[in-house]
């Protein structure tokens, strides 16, 4: 069995080397159809997009993509073509919980916005949207939550989007990428959604960055429509808008999920679907770095900054925004 994975997933060799009988390690943009053409299956993250330029007359059985978004794939037509694949959903909500903790923190000690008296929306509830709702109650937040797919199955709890607009002091999007249909999220918050704002609420958007109209957004910091945006994710990544990186208040190279937990999480997700798919035992073991222990006895709120805070990562990629895929590719992972 011939497998082609991702230099960037960590966490993996070991594991794999105990499944396949070849494994090539690739950078994500380096997949081509003729390196493809004779492999079993690939592994691989957001940066490979598999299609039929780069599947079609492949012997490919098998994709597994070690994230919980599957825009990259094409899934129709690995339907048509008899491709199996599979995703992570929920690998990584733990670390975005993280990442927006120290945000909200960061907005209440850098911002003046009292958590306890401030209205969250959360705009997509699944397993991470369901994570910050949880976060939010644990703050003492008043919660709004849309998710129009589970409110039109019926359940309960959900408001549109313009009572979110009307109400929210900091809006959150956990939504997939979709780009057509009655749930589609490209463009979601666009001019007229940037208009119907009526609190200039601080945006956050760790999702895709297809999600916000770049110049829609650009226009709202500009026109004071709302009070400030945290962007983890970006239109046409990694050639980002330096503009926008510039008047955020805080920017990431797309690194919300990005803890260890939440790879291993998404790497033992990715093996255990990969051995259901071949009918293979699931013979493997992955071990995470031990957290640091210094951080344990400081009060929570500090607690929680000195593990991870988003300033060191904006930093970073503001200093050289050309190293976007740099710093995202080589992350130093941290604990949860």
């Amino acid at each position: 069995m011939k497998v082609i994975v991702d230099n960037k997933i960590p966490y993996i060799r070991e594991a794999l080397s105990r499944l396949a009988d070849e494994v090539i390690y690739l950078p994500g943009h380096d997949f081509t159809p003729d390196i493809v053409k004779d492999a079993d299956a690939l592994i691989i993250r957001t940066r490979t997009h598999c299609n039929r330029q780069l599947l079609e007359g492949s012997q490919v059985r098998f994709i597994g993509t070690a994230t919980i978004g599957f825009d990259h794939i094409d899934t129709e037509y690995c339907r048509e073509a008899g491709i199996a694949w599979s995703n992570c959903p929920g690998c990584n909500a733990g670390a975005v919980e993280q990442y927006l903790h120290s945000v909200l923190l960061l907005l209440q000690q850098e911002k003046g916005i009292r958590l306890d008296q401030a209205c969250l929306g959360i705009v997509g509830v699944g397993h991470v949207g369901s994570r910050i709702q949880h976060l939010g109650e644990r703050l003492g937040m008043r919660i709004l939550l849309n998710d129009p797919p589970r409110a039109d199955r019926g359940e309960k709890g959900f408001a549109d989007l313009h009572t979110l607009a009307q109400e929210c002091d900091i809006l959150t999007f956990h939504t997939p990428l979709i780009r057509e249909g009655s749930y589609a999220t490209y463009h979601l918050a666009d001019e007229s959604f940037f208009k119907s704002l009526t609190r200039r609420p601080f945006i956050i958007n760790t999702s895709r960055g297809e999600v916000i109209d770049t110049g829609a957004i650009l226009h709202a910091l500009d026109s004071k429509q709302i009070a400030g945006a945290v962007l983890d994710v970006w239109e046409h990544e990694p050639n980002i808008n330096l503009e926008l990186l510039d008047k955020v208040f805080i920017g990431t190279p797309h690194i919300a999920g990005y803890s260890a937990d939440g790879k291993a999480n998404a790497t033992r997700m990715v093996l255990e679907a990969f051995c259901r798919f071949f009918q293979l035992p699931a013979d493997f073991q992955i071990t995470l770095p031990v957290p640091d222990q210094s951080l344990f006895d400081a009060d929570e709120d500090i607690r929680t900054l000195q593990q991870y805070n988003p300033h060191r990562d904006c930093d970073s990629l503001r200093a050289q925004p050309a190293l976007f895929e740099h710093l995202r590719g080589d992350y130093p992972l941290r604990r949860e």
